[in-house]
């Protein structure tokens, strides 16, 4: 038969706590034995009970492998221990110089702001001097280019202005002169009355004859 698996949990039943407890011991050392048969093994194993009692099992005496595993213990931390501390000395090295880096770049700043300049040598200003010339250069390169663009773009807009302007003018006129020429065609006729629209013409009579045939010749 196949044991169902057993749910790992504290018992709550006292006597099956105790029976399980005794079982599981027993096995326990069992273990530990044949770990130290089979494979040669320094093996040692305490317990305690829920009382206190004290179960214990040692390949050899049992307070020399207690001194052993404390050796172990500290060398193990103790090597732990010594790795966090050049960790943290590192960081704090590390810390150590962006703070001076930082101060060194305020100094920088406030001496090229004009501040702080009584313990800065001749040499010294000669190079700041530099460094601003250099700076105000780059700055009014920059502005003149802003103000080149800024031009540029007005002009732009003002061509487009210009362009519309003189298309909206072409339109104007477009519309404007057929009327004004009706407007002046209307008056001239005013003045010279009824005239049927063609001023000082003569109007002369023709007369026609209509006759079917050949036509006649002439002598």
């Amino acid at each position: 038969m196949v044991r169902g698996k057993i749910e790992i949990k504290r018992i709550e039943n006292v006597t099956s706590r105790q029976v399980t407890f005794s079982k599981r011991r027993k096995g326990l050392l069992k273990k530990a034995h044949e770990l130290l048969v089979l494979c040669d093994a320094q093996v040692a194993a305490i317990v305690f009970s829920q009382k206190g009692r004290l179960y214990e099992f040692a390949s050899s005496d049992m307070q020399k492998m207690m001194e052993r595993c404390e050796i172990h213990r500290r060398e193990y931390f103790g090597a732990e221990r010594l790795k966090k501390q050049q960790v943290v000395q590192e960081l704090k090295n590390e810390m150590a110089k962006t703070l001076d880096q930082i101060e060194l770049l305020q100094l920088h700043c406030r001496k090229l702001m004009g501040q702080d300049l009584d313990s800065c040598s001749v040499e010294e200003l000669k190079e700041i001097t530099i460094k601003l010339e250099k700076s105000l250069t780059i700055v009014r390169s920059r502005k003149a280019k802003l103000n080149e663009d800024t031009v540029k773009k007005l002009k732009a807009e003002i061509s487009g202005e210009k362009e519309v302007l003189n298309e909206t003018s072409s339109l104007r006129q477009m519309f404007e002169e057929p009327t004004l020429w009706m407007h002046s065609r209307s008056l001239e006729n005013e003045k010279s009355g009824p005239s049927c629209g063609y001023g000082n013409m003569n109007i002369l009579d023709v007369e026609t004859e209509l006759s079917i045939g050949l036509p006649k010749s002439r002598e």
